[in-house]
């Protein structure tokens, strides 16, 4: 179930995340009778396949929601909801220099407590910090659906991402920008853990 899952509805995010971290190289690279977008369609295609069969499945568990005390008032921060739990699993890799990829599915309690569903792609540069600690910093490539944003409608983002730990378990976290003046709609940081299952 969980495979059919990543197949269905994780291989089109990657293939977005993919193509965010396309480069110049790559369109310098192509072949006469294949374009730019069919080879980084078929590169990503078979890194989905990869991901389905080689990637480490992992849980996710989310639990804090952290509201920007200076982009909300102390009122609203009272009606607001911080305690994000949450749940969803993953597939991880690691590239050729030892980073990190990741497509994931999660649901969590937004900040109205209304679930949150949440779908994409992960890369993060790794660093080591000692010989079993090390720390992350990257991007997500995302699908969001909300109750208050689009009726539901999933909506794309891309946010940054970090993260702390070992190769198999990890304090991650990703940052909603302020998107507006008001106070009343501030900057989120989401903090949640990951723990490989294999």
């Amino acid at each position: 179930m969980l495979k059919s899952f990543f197949k269905i509805y994780l291989t089109p995010l990657f293939i977005a995340g993919s193509l965010l971290g396309a480069s110049a190289q790559a369109a310098a690279q192509q072949v006469q009778e294949t374009s730019w977008w069919q080879q980084t369609k078929s590169d990503a295609l078979a890194k989905g396949n990869k991901f389905i069969d080689d990637g480490q499945l992992s849980l996710m568990l989310s639990g804090y929601a952290h509201h920007g005390r200076g982009t909300y008032t102390a009122e609203r921060i009272a009606e607001l909801n911080e305690k994000a739990w949450g749940l969803g699993f993953s597939k991880n890799l690691r590239d050729s220099k030892d980073n990190e990829e990741m497509l994931y599915g999660m649901v969590i309690s937004d900040s109205h407590f209304k679930p949150q569903w949440m779908a994409g792609y992960v890369y993060q540069w790794m660093r080591p910090l000692s010989s079993n600690v090390e720390a992350g910093l990257g991007y997500t490539a995302l699908l969001i659906s909300r109750t208050d944003y689009f009726s539901n409608v999933p909506f794309p983002a891309v946010l940054p991402v970090a993260s702390i730990g070992t190769k198999s378990s990890k304090l991650m976290a990703t940052y909603v920008p302020r998107f507006s003046r008001n106070k009343g709609n501030g900057d989120v940081l989401l903090v949640f853990v990951r723990f490989d299952l294999n």
